[in-house]
């Protein structure tokens, strides 16, 4: 039976031994999407304000170059708690303690999209530690609550959301000062203005976050098949990558 060449390129992803202490957290990171969440997170880490002062993270994009299941909620979850107990462990040896804000993290991104193996994944992530930041139906929404509040249903279609991305006043014109229309692989890429900045006195994050609260509220069931629509992108902002703002 022939390989599966994503999973194996999963499985070879492991991180570097962890020599010396550190004086930053280190969070390991596993993405759905290959360009617009890690365009998002090296963004923000770089323009970022951090919740305390010298509370700072290194991030590691621990499936970079993975396709196919590598890609998927339930094996980057399987990988990412192997990643976890490792660097528990090495972080033990460097005399850290689970209550220092420098313990390590590994998380977790994805959307609902079509997958079946979500609730899965959740608990399996739940279970060993691992951090799941989650969209439903797609990171799409996140970027889009910068823009404005959304309180209708997708349907689970991502391209819908993906439209009225592009839709938004101003964000054509972050790819080019004449630009009047981006195409959907265009807007894979995150440019500054669509996340930073400003919306009626209010930073654009801190616009998404209060949207995004809102919007969780309306969904207390068990199933996160059925939180249509959701994102949680806010706690790895503040949870994982220790930022207040940006």
């Amino acid at each position: 039976m022939a390989r599966d060449k994503g999973r194996d390129k999963l499985q070879r992803e492991r991180p570097a031994k962890w020599v010396g202490n550190t004086e930053k957290r280190r969070v390991y990171v596993y993405t759905e999407g290959k360009v617009t969440e890690k365009e998002y997170i090296d963004l923000i880490h770089e323009e970022g304000i951090p919740k305390k002062p010298g509370e700072e993270v290194e991030i590691h994009f621990m499936n970079a170059t993975a396709a196919g299941d590598g890609r998927k909620p339930l094996p980057m979850v399987k990988q990412a708690v192997k990643v976890l107990r490792q660097m528990e462990r090495d972080a033990e040896r460097n005399d850290l303690d689970e209550h220092d804000w420098r313990w390590p993290q590994v998380w977790v991104l994805f959307d609902r999209d079509t997958h079946k193996d979500i609730t899965e994944a959740f608990d399996m992530a739940k279970k060993a530690g691992v951090r799941i930041a989650y969209s439903h139906p797609c990171f799409e929404l996140w970027r889009l609550l910068h823009y404005k509040n959304y309180t209708s249903t997708f349907g689970g279609v991502c391209d819908s959301a993906n439209d009225k991305l592009r839709e938004q006043p101003g964000f054509a014109q972050t790819y080019g000062k004449n630009v009047k229309k981006v195409s959907v692989q265009e807007s894979k890429h995150v440019h500054p203005g669509q996340i930073t900045g400003k919306v009626q006195g209010r930073s654009r994050y801190a616009t998404a976050k209060r949207f995004a609260e809102a919007m969780s509220k309306r969904h207390d069931g068990a199933n996160p098949n059925d939180w249509d629509t959701y994102t949680d992108m806010w706690r790895f902002v503040e949870e994982g990558l220790l930022l207040g703002d940006y």
